[in-house]
């Protein structure tokens, strides 16, 4: 290669990759759209029941269906290390995701929502609801 065509050559790809570069960065960076979290832990009446744990995770199951729900996330105390500020006496717990309150408030609206309610609080003696917002 000569050094014309080299030079042209190095030319080209430092601009290519300049341009490449700028067209990566955003021009107005919008800010980041705030989550809604929904975790609910449920107590069961009858906690030795693997029969009842395993309905109330089937229902909880159904509410990945609504269109508001963004991930969903069911699960049951892990084994870890029991230290004062552990709260591991819940049975089972879910954690929503939601765009945003709206999403939120669909959700508790929704048909598949009261149908699991209705299925399944005859399960549970006690629920407790922890909403939070992205900061």
């Amino acid at each position: 290669m000569n050094k014309q065509n080299r030079r042209n050559f190095l030319t080209s790809t430092a601009m290519a990759t300049t341009g490449l570069m700028a067209s990566a960065l955003p021009i107005d960076t919008p800010k980041e759209k705030k989550q809604l979290l929904h975790h609910v832990f449920f107590w069961l009446k009858n906690p030795a029941s693997q029969e009842d744990r395993d309905k109330l995770i089937a229902g909880l199951q159904t509410l990945k269906k609504i269109e508001t729900v963004r991930r969903i996330h069911i699960g049951v105390p892990a084994s870890t290390e029991l230290r004062p500020v552990v709260e591991a006496s819940y049975s089972v717990s879910e954690l929503l995701f939601f765009d945003d309150l709206a999403g939120q408030k669909t959700y508790q609206d929704h048909p598949i929502h009261q149908q699991f309610v209705k299925d399944c609080s005859h399960l549970w003696e006690k629920v407790l609801v922890y909403d939070s917002m992205d900061v």
